[in-house]
């Protein structure tokens, strides 16, 4: 088994739809990087986010999580659109982690997960860039995982604030690279 995982983030319909939806070059990144990781026994660690019905998990006060119980049904764990998206696969060697929070760790089994698969080496692809992938990004370099960041499978529906994080502020945890830099180096 490899020591890296590979963490594709909300990677779903309901959240792709801000950034190009199906023909997002995020989810055509992510799709390569996945198809390479399976090919080369790393691990892939499918994350969505979703909640219960009636948005319980949602503090009225956590301004980044609050608006999404306005969007009525569409962000309830049962609603086709908050599955990880079909082009993703999801086989039964792959792992699927559900969240309630922007970062992948927080509130989850990941780290469980990731310590039990002997994963010291992360690899995000992630929509979108300033939510999960940021969020993330602090929580593995906080928890020791050397990270590596694909630059092209992640999105955000502010282009600037895209690039300024891959290109001023991950690169301080995180090795930034390409999906195919990445697949090249497997």
């Amino acid at each position: 088994m490899s020591d890296q995982a590979l963490l594709v983030m909300d990677f779903q319909p309901v959240v792709l739809q801000a950034v190009g939806g199906d023909e997002s070059p995020a989810l055509a990144a992510a799709v390569a990087a996945v198809d390479a990781a399976r090919a080369s026994n790393v691990p892939v660690v499918l994350v969505r986010v979703a909640f219960r019905p009636g948005y319980p998990e949602v503090n009225p006060s956590n301004k980044g999580m609050a608006p999404l119980a306005g969007y009525g049904d569409a962000f309830l764990e049962t609603e086709p659109a908050t599955a990880v998206h079909s082009a993703l696969g999801g086989g039964a060697e792959d792992f699927v982690v559900t969240k309630r929070r922007v970062s992948a760790f927080a509130g989850t089994d990941l780290g469980s997960l990731l310590r039990g698969l002997g994963v010291s080496r992360l690899v995000l692809a992630g929509v979108v860039t300033s939510g999960v992938v940021l969020s993330t990004v602090r929580h593995a370099a906080d928890a020791d995982f050397g990270i590596t960041v694909l630059s092209d499978a992640c999105a955000d529906t502010d282009e600037e604030v895209h690039r300024v994080l891959m290109e001023k502020v991950f690169p301080g945890q995180a090795d930034v690279v390409s999906a195919k830099e990445w697949i090249a180096s497997l």
